[in-house]
């Protein structure tokens, strides 16, 4: 298994809030929360118990008929499992809780008869459906699982030059134009593969990208597969397959209408608010004013998406045609592509903000004097102040957005900050990172 930084939240949910919270494990499909479930069972418990319920036997699943005398009940379970549960010491694994709700449900009991430890995995775990008729448990604590971060990424790789990078982040040093080529590449690679752990496995056992890109496409059809399940028009699907090619038109919002092709209904909304439970999307909501709390002034209705992870995304703009073609990674690695990219980099960052655990916020105003609008890319909250994020493909180049986002908020902003290839700097207040340097910039605020 891959070392994953939700290994440590579920210590902190052993020593901390277990017997009394079950932990319930959320994230999209493929993300590894079963495989990060069961490696930490294995280390921390003296036993474990795992019950897929997307795979699970009959024998099995017929102890969960009758849960009302927990003796019987967890006699029943070790004997159909084959395996001793020792008090305290052990936990129980139920995996795709969302496919039983009623189990769900019975956390409520479990956890107050305080006997053993509960993790629940989840995707899609909100559906109406999965959730129909069933109190939701309050003893749970959720922890959102992530497609693999560059950190991890690297981790994975067996490369750790994040101390070192931190160190010089902290001092406010370039990092030197040829290293800074190399750590950019480096990150590049990253945006390639991206951060399912299938797509990284295969790219640490030596696969070409052709053969990488052939396991994130199972995943994006996996998906499509799920949302077909959800709702048999297929328009979940096109709302996904939508997202890169709305943010590579610049469009101010994600535009329902124009993924599904025709005029917006109710329904819609409420196929894109499964799309959004699916966590293979990262909403970013336009606030309307600035100058106070981000989330006091959202604009549900006026949002971008992302996709949650940036290796789908790079083979969903490549793989138009259903082909791909190994030269096109060749060129994207050496940052030779004729096309700008500059919505992958955004990607990327959104990404790299939403696996920090934040919201995602931009901020558009129209100009003045004309019908264009400014545009910050992302927002972020540092205490009582917002720190502007635009985001660069390559150069600094033109930055008139950011600058008058200054202008105009001046009292509420910290810092600007440009994130692009360049090496650190600062154009006057601007202050300038390559986009390998965000985790450091997220964890000081």
């Amino acid at each position: 298994m891959f070392e994953r930084k939700a290994y440590k939240k579920l210590k902190y949910w052993k020593e901390k809030k277990a017997p009394k919270y079950s932990v319930l494990l959320e994230g999209a499909r493929r993300v590894g929360k079963s495989t990060i479930a069961e490696e930490f069972a294995k280390q921390e418990y003296k036993s474990y118990i795992k019950i897929d319920f997307a795979n699970v036997k009959k024998d099995v699943l017929d102890v969960f008929d009758d849960i009302a005398d927990l003796d019987i009940f967890f006699l029943r379970l070790q004997t159909a499992a084959g395996v001793t549960l020792y008090k305290r010491e052990s936990v129980i694994i139920f995996d795709e809780i969302q496919l039983m709700p009623k189990v769900r449900q019975a956390i409520k009991y479990l956890v107050a008869d305080g006997r053993y430890d509960y993790i629940e995995t989840g995707s899609l775990i909100s559906i109406k459906k999965n959730v129909k008729d069933i109190v939701i448990p309050s003893e749970e604590m959720k922890i959102q699982i992530y497609p693999m971060d560059y950190e991890e990424f690297m981790w994975a790789v067996g490369k750790d030059t994040y101390p070192v990078l931190r160190e010089l982040y902290e001092r406010g040093k370039a990092v030197g134009n040829s290293l800074n080529r190399k750590l950019m590449r480096d990150f590049r690679i990253y945006m390639a593969v991206g951060g399912m752990p299938q797509a990284v496995a295969a790219y640490v056992e030596g696969k070409n990208f052709i053969e990488i890109d052939e396991v994130k496409r199972e995943i994006i059809n996996l998906y499509k597969d799920d949302f077909f399940k959800i709702d048999n028009t297929g328009l979940i699907g096109r709302m996904y397959d939508s997202v890169p090619a709305q943010l590579a038109t610049n469009k101010k919002s994600y535009v329902i209408s124009a993924a599904t092709g025709k005029k917006k209904i109710d329904k819609d909304l409420e196929r894109f608010y499964d799309l959004l439970d699916s966590k293979t999307v990262l909403p970013c909501y336009n606030v309307l004013n600035p100058s106070v709390a981000l989330a006091q002034t959202r604009a549900d209705e006026t949002f971008k998406l992302y996709l949650a992870d940036t290796g789908l995304f790079t083979t969903m703009i490549f793989n138009s045609s259903g082909e791909i073609d190994e030269n096109i990674y060749t060129k994207l690695l050496s940052d030779s592509l004729p096309a700008d990219l500059g919505y992958l980099y955004e990607n990327a960052v959104a990404q790299m903000i939403a696996g920090s655990d934040r919201i995602l916020y931009y901020h558009t105003w129209r100009r003045e004097g004309s019908s264009h609008y400014h545009e910050v890319d992302f927002l972020l909250a540092s205490k009582t102040k917002i720190v502007p994020i635009e985001v660069k493909s390559s150069g600094v180049g033109k930055h008139k957005s950011i600058t008058e986002f200054q202008k105009k908020y001046s009292k509420q902003v910290s810092k600007q900050i440009m994130l692009s290839q360049k090496d650190v700097g600062h154009v006057e207040m601007l202050k300038l990172y390559p986009i390998y340097m965000l985790p450091y910039i997220l964890e000081e605020l």
